[in-house]
């Protein structure tokens, strides 16, 4: 931080320098040490990047998480499924015997599957909104995790400023010696099996 205040600080200096010519009508000498002072100052700045889709796709903990999530997914398919099967042949049923009933039987008989059909389509967009809430949920903490560890990552390695370089995102090149991805994901990885085997603490 200190180097990017000296950044700023020649900057601003700059700034003034320029304010008075364009007052004063003349033009000042250039300053070769003041030049070479600024991109020394600005070629020292340590940054890096990570790509953020790969830190994610290979962190364990999204991996572990995203897998539990699915298989969610297909229990929830599977009941579903039953639950459509059994209320289409209750309509088949109907269907067969509706010509054996009274008016008024059918009629109580169809508000009756109409009413399940409800509770079906309420029991599925139940269970869409649950696991939709669940990735939400995944994915906010995931980057918690990561905003966490490269925090530490930055402090322990002098770094000012960390990328998240993305397919068409705000950073269109950057030199590979600057990417720190694997870095990162090694860390998260370590860090999170750290934290499995961690004994459970006892409830109070």
């Amino acid at each position: 931080m200190k180097k990017l205040s000296k950044v700023l600080g020649v900057l601003g200096f700059a700034t003034i320098v320029f304010s008075s010519c364009n007052n004063s009508g003349t033009t000042p000498e250039s300053n070769p040490s003041t030049e070479e002072s600024s991109e020394v100052s600005i070629s020292d700045l340590k940054i890096a990047y990570i790509l953020t889709d790969s830190v994610i796709a290979n962190y364990d903990f999204f991996k572990e998480q995203s897998g539990q999530i699915t298989e969610k997914g297909k229990k929830f398919e599977t009941e579903l499924g039953s639950r459509a099967r059994g209320f289409e042949q209750e309509v088949a049923n109907f269907e067969q015997t509706a010509g054996s009933m009274t008016p008024n039987q059918a009629r109580a008989k169809q508000e009756d599957l109409m009413k399940k059909e409800r509770n079906l389509v309420s029991y599925r967009d139940n269970l869409m909104q649950e696991l939709q809430t669940d990735e939400s949920k995944l994915y906010s903490d995931v980057i918690d995790e990561i905003q966490e560890y490269l925090t530490e990552y930055a402090e322990a390695n002098d770094l000012e400023m960390i990328l998240s370089y993305t397919r068409g995102g705000a950073v269109w090149y950057s030199k590979k010696s600057l990417d720190i991805t694997d870095k990162v994901t090694k860390g998260l990885n370590e860090k999170f099996i750290a934290k499995k085997n961690q004994p459970a603490t006892p409830a109070k």
